[in-house]
């Protein structure tokens, strides 16, 4: 496992969405085809994001109201009031872009094995997508590494 790359484990055809495709659309997708979450991308194979089940999960959650208080007829929140705004956006979506997070975690080619392992150890992630500059090329998963094990 020490010499091995990402090249050596990625899978490169990957299924993938567009921010437009519908919530519906998605959860069709991950049943049909067994999966977690999919990379998000524009129409020139960019990465723009990734979405998951959990992100169609958290829009089942409660809603969570900063805190607050009034002084002197005025409204003053104790944390920032924009989370609310952004948890509402998710919770109301029906479109992947809705849900996605577009701060995605990714790895190249020719990354280690040892820091993918790492970085799904600390981060929890169970895939990563795999970027040449910002274009997708694969995805690399939990399984691909645990393969090189047996």
């Amino acid at each position: 496992m020490k010499d091995k790359t990402v090249r050596d484990i990625m899978t490169t055809s990957v299924i993938t969405v567009t921010p437009d495709t519908s919530i519906k659309e998605f959860v069709k997708l991950l049943e049909r085809n067994r999966i977690n979450g999919t990379p998000v991308v524009d129409e020139n194979s960019r990465l723009v994001g990734i979405v998951t089940e959990a992100d169609v999960v958290d829009q089942s959650r409660k809603i969570h109201i900063p805190s607050f208080f009034n002084f002197m007829d005025s409204v003053i929140f104790l944390e920032d009031p924009s989370i609310l705004e952004k948890e509402i956006k998710k919770m109301t979506g029906t479109k992947v872009r809705d849900i996605m997070t577009e701060d995605v975690k990714t790895v190249t080619p020719d990354t280690p094995v040892q820091e993918v392992a790492t970085l799904m150890a600390d981060k929890h992630f169970n895939t990563i997508p795999v970027v040449d500059g910002d274009r997708l090329v694969g995805i690399v998963g939990r399984w691909d590494v645990v393969k090189l094990v047996s």
